[in-house]
């Protein structure tokens, strides 16, 4: 998990938003229109990292088809430390 956090946080370009939304679901759990209102980005670009993010494990979609939520993976929650710390070397 930790590899994967440095790829997505710093190792590629769009870093910063995949990290901005990862701290927007840890203040609680959103969906991608929300995300996207909160953080000024267009919606499909939230898709896009939200895809990402999913695919490594990071976020996972709740049950609801409309309106889906994000919250953060327990996977993650065991990486918290790593992802402050990559962040805090990128700021």
């Amino acid at each position: 998990m930790e590899k994967a956090l440095w790829y997505l946080i710093a190792g590629t370009r769009g870093g910063e938003n995949r990290a901005r939304i990862i701290r927007e679901l840890d203040d609680r759990p959103r969906n991608a229109n929300q995300l996207a209102d909160e953080l000024d980005v267009e919606y499909n670009t939230v898709r896009y990292h939200l895809d990402l993010l999913e695919e490594h494990d990071v976020v996972e979609e709740g049950s609801q088809e409309y309106g889906k939520l994000y919250f953060l993976t327990e996977q993650f929650e065991g990486h918290r430390a790593a992802f402050e710390s990559i962040t805090d070397k990128l700021e």
